[in-house]
């Protein structure tokens, strides 16, 4: 199966990179979408200008929108532009999304826009626990940074990295303060910056936690370094 990834370089979408690989799809090229603004219904917003860089370590076409508008159905549009320009010479059969299906204003939103093309969109762990995803995804050595936050409990969180040793607290903190474990509802994002399927680490070597409040921030990566596997800078 030939397939398109929408590509925010968190850890559903980079898990969803992970599934294709490992059932032998045909991965045409990731789709990546930077907002302008935070207020989007489909995208994350931190970080996501950083995936052209993980996208070139994995030696995958990428492209890389922007969108300035907080619409369901006009963001999904934006994808559908894409694509069904890309359809003309480069077809797929499908649109994979991240995560196990929660994501449900974003999936709807996609399946109603590529329906037309004949393009199936669904979550790449559909059905799974997401705490599961999350644990079998450390096991195997993702590196993962939380790069938002919209919930009480996070503060501490923000520009952390989850680790095996921590996440058991991180699950502790989900329950005590009603956060989704996976972020899915918009409390929380990621970015991978290592893991198996990458042949480089993007190092991050400076960043800056802003935040808005008590419950909301997000992280601006400043410096980072492409380093090999046996760290020499590339």
């Amino acid at each position: 199966m030939k397939v398109a990834i929408l590509y925010s370089g968190g850890k559903d979408s980079t898990y969803a990179i992970d599934a294709a690989i490992q059932r032998k799809w045909d991965i045409r090229y990731l789709l990546s979408v930077k907002p302008t603004r935070k207020d989007c219904y489909l995208f994350h917003y931190a970080t996501v200008e950083h995936t052209k860089e993980l996208a070139g370590i994995l030696g995958i076409p990428h492209f890389l929108l922007r969108c300035n508008i907080a619409n369901a159905e006009k963001e999904a549009e934006l994808i559908k532009k894409v694509i069904e320009e890309k359809q003309k010479k480069d077809p797929v059969n499908a649109l994979v999304l991240g995560g196990t299906g929660l994501q449900e204003t974003q999936l709807r939103s996609i399946q109603n826009a590529l329906r037309p093309l004949g393009i199936e969109v669904f979550a790449s762990h559909a059905g799974e626990e997401h705490d599961l995803v999350m644990e079998e995804m450390l096991e195997k050595g993702y590196k993962i940074i939380i790069t938002q936050i919209a919930s009480d409990g996070m503060k501490n969180w923000l520009g952390r990295e989850l680790t095996k040793e921590n996440f058991p607290d991180f699950k502790k903190d989900s329950v005590k303060f009603g956060f989704h474990i996976g972020g899915e509802g918009g409390y929380y994002d990621t970015f991978v910056f290592d893991g198996p399927i990458f042949s480089k680490k993007f190092q991050v070597e400076e960043a800056d936690r802003i935040l808005d409040d008590n419950y909301s921030g997000h992280v601006v990566i400043r410096n980072f370094r492409i380093l090999n596997k046996i760290n020499q800078i590339l």
